[in-house]
């Protein structure tokens, strides 16, 4: 591809990604709001966001092994349509469970187009301009997640938190023009496209769909109390099991979905656990601070959308720059530096205060933007760059998957291990003082234990990468 058109790729790429993520992170601010206007528990209300995230995370890598059998552009901007259609049943929902439908469409087009974002960007840049052009989608990303919390606040002050889901609606369509016009795709029959779609494996997506599921659904028991904690735990355990199953018999199955070739690749598997811890800590703080700055210290929408816009404000400062040295520096050294920054910020939310203070409360929350900034763009270059580029679709789906099943996960775990310590609490409010805080402390403090996993995984890959340089 010319210059031209790198440029335009890479923009229509990333204004999708910017709705996407200014989506996600509205949805994050509007929580508390839809509690209240929904008449459901706090704790229910979390499922707004996992539900889009858990949806996403099942059909990440189906969508991007279609988009390498059909066409990763076809894929990604008929995605864009779905999430369109979702956010206008989402923006009119009547309920709680007109709004989960809503949010699965709108995840289903997610999926869509995240599953071959990195795919689209691998074949379209060379590998010394790849970390760059990754980096770029990052900064529109970021901006989308700044935009989200401001926008969304000012929103939610004016109208309601449908507005946050109704103003993708007409941004959708702009993009989704653009996309039509700008990104090429292939001219095939349906017939064609239905006898590709019959030659892979159903039965090892149904399984995946239904153990992942079942992972989730546990954490629901585990929110109720000590009393369903072994059922809760076996439930776990069998939805975990069926998962790893559903990977070995996608590995043996005729037309995998996930390539052997990728699941054989420890580098690349290296490269892809470390994406998903440093997912599951980072979204902590994305799910808690809603309730830790408007439900607790009773902050309006949009001061609370402003304070944690200032993440994803440093990390659009940060990702151009760090794009630019990975692409000239050691990556690892960068991502290092990055995820030490991160277990520094988890610590910084163990010692969130009581009260409001500038200070105390914005310092994390900058050392976590910094940290995620550092880490995201050099870690995605080097998982791409150790695959073969036919398998760049679903490649850089299943980390996508990675990534959005960290954050599902992260969610979860959060959510689980709030309110598992604030049994019976319907709505968090300041009448529960220290009880609320110690209960967000150990939150951070387990997210802190896992960025240090985090970091040891990635100190071995420099370790095993010194070693393969010597030999």
């Amino acid at each position: 591809m010319n210059t031209v058109n790198k440029k335009q790729v890479i923009s229509i790429i990333g204004l999708f990604s910017f709705l996407s993520s200014l989506s996600g992170s509205s949805v994050n601010l509007a929580l508390p709001k839809i509690s209240i206007a929904l008449g459901i528990f706090n704790s229910a209300s979390t499922w707004v966001l996992q539900t889009g995230l858990i949806t996403t995370a099942v059909l990440l890598v189906f969508f991007g092994h279609l988009g390498d059998l059909i066409s990763k552009n076809l894929v990604f901007i008929y995605g864009g349509a779905f999430f369109i259609v979702g956010s206008a049943i989402n923006g009119l929902a009547p309920n709680f469970v007109i709004l989960i439908v809503g949010r699965i469409i709108q995840a289903i087009g997610s999926a869509m187009i995240m599953a071959n974002t990195m795919g689209i960007i691998t074949e379209t840049f060379p590998d010394k301009q790849r970390a760059e052009a990754l980096a770029i989608n990052s900064m529109f990303i970021s901006v989308g997640a700044i935009s989200g919390p401001a926008i969304g606040g000012l929103i939610m002050g004016l109208t309601s938190w449908r507005g946050i889901f109704l103003i993708n609606i007409p941004v959708g369509l702009v993009i989704l023009w653009l996309g039509f016009i700008v990104l090429p795709r292939p001219k095939k029959s349906v017939h064609s496209l239905l006898q590709i779609v019959s030659q892979v494996n159903w039965l090892g997506q149904f399984l995946f769909t239904f153990g992942i599921i079942i992972l989730f659904l546990s954490s629901n028991l585990f929110q109720k109390g000590a009393t369903y904690l072994l059922v809760g735990t076996g439930i776990l355990l069998f939805g975990v099991g069926l998962t790893i199953y559903a990977f070995v018999q996608d590995d043996h199955a005729r037309q995998p979905w996930i390539a052997p070739e990728l699941l054989h690749n420890p580098t690349y598997m290296l490269s892809v656990t470390t994406l998903f811890l440093a997912m599951m800590v980072n979204v902590s703080s994305n799910v808690l601070l809603p309730f830790y700055l408007q439900s607790f210290l009773g902050l309006g929408a949009l001061k609370s959308g402003l304070i944690m816009g200032a993440q994803a404000l440093v990390m659009l400062g940060v990702s151009p720059l760090v794009g630019y040295f990975a692409d000239r520096w050691n990556r690892i050294t960068i991502i290092l530096v990055g995820l030490l920054l991160l277990l520094v910020s988890q610590i910084g939310y163990v010692v969130y205060p009581l009260s409001f203070n500038w200070l105390r409360i914005l310092g994390p929350i900058v050392l976590n933007g910094i940290g995620m900034g550092m880490f995201i763009s050099p870690n995605n270059a080097l998982t791409m760059g150790v695959i073969n580029p036919k398998f760049a679709g679903v490649g850089g789906s299943f980390s996508s998957f990675a990534r959005t099943l960290g954050m599902s996960l992260g969610v979860s775990l959060a959510s689980t291990l709030l309110f598992l310590q604030l049994s019976g609490v319907r709505q968090i409010t300041p009448v529960l003082g220290g009880n609320f805080m110690q209960a967000f402390h150990r939150v951070f403090l387990v997210a802190a234990l896992i960025s240090i996993v985090t970091i040891l995984l990635m100190l071995y890959r420099a370790l095993q990468t010194e070693h393969t340089k010597k030999d």
